[in-house]
């Protein structure tokens, strides 16, 4: 299945590799723009499924290459990214066609969830579904099939949205009361240790020789590593 494809345009490298680096890794195609002239040549050649614009760059700016991309007939889903937060830029970039606003600086497990978000409302329900990857744990949304390597693994289905949580969120940090809203739905505080009990039921099932990619961050919550 194909995978989404994101237009990352960033005047600092430094931003556009760390964004590169945490899409990727959230199941996403990355192309990097330095800045808007980029990014219209990047947008000439071929098609993308969401704009990650920075307002603020040289030669011709995020609300500037938005504007442009817009004039041109184009509806490509886009979220824009300011260190400002003043309300007028917000106003702008939504009058321009902006489908979201995300102010600097941002956590990017908020911003993957953000863009998730945009692509579920901008694009096909059989587009949006796809495999999930993290190292050699394979999750196929739409079937409901978990793999690793190339072994079938039976989850039962509170197991497999523990999983497709972790893995939407592969490489982050994700608490204990993110897992309990998400899949059980508790929305208070709790001191229950069912989070903890299916872990380790999916760690009993995922884990392998050479593979333990499910962490507990002590105070924290729990991460899924690619290895």
């Amino acid at each position: 299945m194909t995978q989404p494809t994101i237009l990352i345009v960033d005047d600092e490298a430094g931003v556009r590799e760390l964004l590169a680096d945490a899409l990727g890794m959230s199941g996403y195609t990355t192309i990097q723009a330095a800045d808007g002239i980029e990014a219209l040549t990047v947008l000439h050649r071929q098609t993308v499924d969401l704009l990650l614009i920075d307002i603020n760059m040289p030669k011709m700016d995020g609300f500037q290459l938005l504007e442009k991309h817009r004039h041109d007939g184009h509806q490509t889903p886009a979220i824009l990214l300011s260190a400002r937060g003043d309300r007028s830029d917000i106003t702008t970039g939504l009058k321009l066609g902006a489908d979201d606003y995300v102010t600097k600086p941002f956590g990017l497990e908020e911003l993957v969830l953000r863009i998730a978000a945009v692509l579920r409302r901008t694009m096909p329900t059989q587009q949006t579904e796809r495999v999930l990857q993290c190292g050699p744990v394979s999750l196929d949304q739409a079937r409901h099939v978990v793999r690793v390597e190339d072994d079938v693994v039976e989850l039962t289905q509170t197991e497999f949205r523990l999983l497709e949580e972790l893995m939407l969120r592969a490489g982050f940090v994700v608490t204990k009361e993110t897992l309990l809203r998400a899949v059980w739905e508790i929305e208070f505080d709790s001191n229950t240790t069912v989070v903890d009990t299916y872990i380790s039921y999916l760690r009993k099932k995922l884990h392998r020789e050479g593979y333990a990619g499910i962490k507990t961050i002590r105070g924290a919550g729990f991460q899924l590593l690619a290895k």
